[in-house]
This record gives C-alpha cells, sequence and structure tokens, in this order.
C-alpha cells in the first residue's frame, strides 16, 4: 500500500493529538524502542507502561493478524461518523490477537460493529486454513471480553424473521411476538394465539449470517483452489490491476457458491476453476446494489452495498490489502428495487 493509504499508526489510534510528539507519526517498532529506552533511562511512568504494553502489542499483530487491513477499515468506517475511540481501537488490537491464539484460528477478522439502543456490538469472526470452512464468530461489548455465537440455523433464520427494528445491545433481551397456532383436542381443530420469545443473541446470530450470505466480499485472485478441494489464501496475489478493480466481475462473495452450479459447461469454459470457484457480484440482483468508488487519486477503491448499509469493502489496486467492515444498525434495505 502506498503512502498516501496507509495511515500512521498514532493516525490509525484515533488521531495523533495527546501523543507525545516523539511518537508521532511513528510505527510500533520504532514507538517500542523509544519507549524501551525512557525506562532504562529511569524515566518511567504508569502512561508509558501503558504505551509500551499497547505498542508490543501492535507489533506482533502486524505479524500474526491483518492489523494494517483493519486500522484502514476503522479510518474508511469512521469517514460515516461511526468510529471508534482510541482506547477502543488498542483493546481491539490485542483482543483479538489474544482471540486467534486462544483459538488456534488461522486468521481472525474484526467483521464489524452493529448498532444499539443501550450498547454496541463488536464483532470478529474465526477462519480455519480452509477459508470457505464454516467460520466462527464472537461477539463482545466492550472490545476486550469476547464470546462465541453459535452456528446459525434454518429454525434460528425463521424464528427471528418476524422481528423488526433496532437492535437493544443487551444478548439477554427478549423479543415477544404473538402468532397463531393450530391446536388439536378431542378431534377439533382450533387456533390459539402464543406468545414466543426470541433472544437477542438469535437474532444477532442470524442477521450476521444474512449479512456474510448476501455481502461479504473477496477480489479475484485473493483465494485459491487446490485440486483437493480446500481454498487457501493465495500467498502470490498482487492485488487487482486498476481497471480490473473498477469491474464488479472482479469481486466474489466470500461464501460457498450458489449461482455458479447452476452455470452451463459453455459458460464455464472460460473461468479458471482455481480462480473463479465463487459468485461473482456482477450478477447480483437488484442490480445496482453495490456503489464503487475510487479514492484517495485512485490509490484505493470502495465498494458499498446499498442493499445491506453499511457494508464497506476497500482495495488499494496492485496491493495486498483489501478487507470489508460492516458498521450499522444490522437492518436490510428493503425498499431498495423500489430506489434504483
Amino acid at each position: 500500500m502506498g503512502a498516501s493509504v496507509r495511515p500512521s499508526f498514532s493516525e490509525g489510534l484515533g488521531g495523533e493529538q495527546g501523543w507525545p510528539k516523539a511518537l508521532r507519526g511513528r510505527g510500533p517498532q520504532a514507538v517500542s524502542g523509544i519507549l524501551t529506552a525512557l525506562g532504562r533511562a529511569g524515566l518511567w511512568s504508569p502512561r508509558r507502561q501503558l504505551l509500551l504494553a499497547t505498542w508490543q502489542a501492535l507489533s506482533r499483530a502486524l505479524v500474526t493478524m491483518d492489523a494494517e487491513s483493519l486500522l484502514l477499515s476503522l479510518e474508511l468506517a469512521s469517514g460515516s461518523g461511526q468510529g471508534l475511540s482510541p482506547d477502543r481501537r488498542a483493546s481491539l488490537l490485542t483482543s483479538l490477537l489474544l482471540v486467534k491464539r486462544d483459538y488456534r484460528y488461522d486468521r481472525v477478522l474484526f467483521w464489524g460493529r452493529i448498532l444499539g439502543l443501550v450498547a454496541d456490538y463488536y464483532i470478529a469472526q474465526g477462519l480455519s486454513e480452509d477459508q470457505l470452512a464454516p467460520r466462527k464468530t464472537l461477539y463482545s461489548l466492550n472490545c476486550m471480553e469476547w464470546s462465541l455465537l453459535p452456528p446459525a440455523t434454518e429454525e434460528m433464520m425463521a424464528q427471528t424473521s418476524v422481528v423488526k427494528g433496532r437492535f437493544m445491545g443487551d444478548p439477554s433481551h427478549e423479543y415477544e411476538h404473538t402468532e397463531l397456532q393450530k391446536i388439536n383436542e378431542g378431534g377439533k381443530v382450533f387456533e390459539e394465539e402464543v406468545v414466543v420469545q426470541i433472544k437477542e443473541e438469535t437474532r444477532l446470530v442470524s442477521i450476521i449470517d444474512q449479512i456474510d450470505k448476501a455481502v461479504a466480499i473477496i477480489p479475484r485472485g485473493a483465494l485459491f483452489k487446490t485440486p483437493f478441494g480446500p481454498i487457501h489464501v493465495n500467498r502470490t496475489f498482487e492485488g487487482l490491476s486498476l481497471s480490473e478493480a473498477k469491474k464488479l466481475s472482479s469481486y466474489f462473495h466470500f461464501r460457498e457458491p450458489v449461482q455458479l452450479k447452476n452455470k452451463t459447461l459453455l459458460e464455464k469454459a472460460d473461468l479458471d476453476p482455481s480462480l473463479d470457484f465463487m459468485d461473482s457480484l456482477e450478477h447480483d440482483i437488484p442490480k445496482g446494489s453495490w456503489s464503487i468508488q475510487m479514492e484517495r487519486g485512485n490509490a484505493l477503491v470502495v465498494l458499498r452495498s446499498l442493499l445491506w448499509p453499511g457494508l464497506t469493502f476497500f482495495h488499494a489496486p496492485r496491493t495486498k490489502n483489501c478487507g470489508y467492515i460492516y458498521v450499522g444498525t444490522g437492518e436490510k434495505n428493503i425498499d431498495l428495487p423500489f430506489m434504483l
């Protein structure tokens, strides 16, 4: 990523105001060296101890997880007025590193943030070596303590489809829904109103699964399929060209294919089976549900979903840097077909 795209680490943690002048604009390795030297010289304080611990964690995060992509994702999300405080950003980077270690994931991605009326849900996902294997989803209310969510089921999807409106921000909150159920007694069938309790945690699982299937994105070539079936990260991927980055056909849904299975052999003739094994965005319905913009002097391409407002994907052409983040209320724009 070019200099115009990569934020300095103090900027990525919420701006350089309040940071010592010697630390501004520097990377985590340089900051760790400065703070360690201050400690050896006896110029120590609790604040410097906290800074040192944070920056050392950031240094390790750069090697073991997508820290740079995370900072850029948060920066893009903050452009819509939904940024994170410096404390939250530092907590997020360090806690996700611990999640990766404790759960032994191959990669940990910060999925995003679902805004609630009382509190917000911070969502992360753990990926195994097979990138299209079912992802493990975790949530947190404070960016430090993470809880594992159960996998989504058809029963969950049907149960939560009747719930509308904003999230509360309390996993134990229960929504009440009244529905008619047929009851058979003594050979007679009659309908009775039954109040059904739906937990917000169940709704959270359902919404995350819907967003993943509809708008999670990855650029063509970032993953490759081996002859034996597993999907791996493509270490030779050097990014899309500028012309390719402007086309929807260069981006795939980050999930198991659905439309690809319905294509004829003639339609599959020009596809590379090791790269074109997922559904392309160009066939999404409704047509026009994606917004593509070039930013920072064509150094960054940004895709935004109009179907699920709050989903932002970025890619720096000719580099490996890419990612997506969702920051929204968890509500689908069902009026989109009438707005296009």
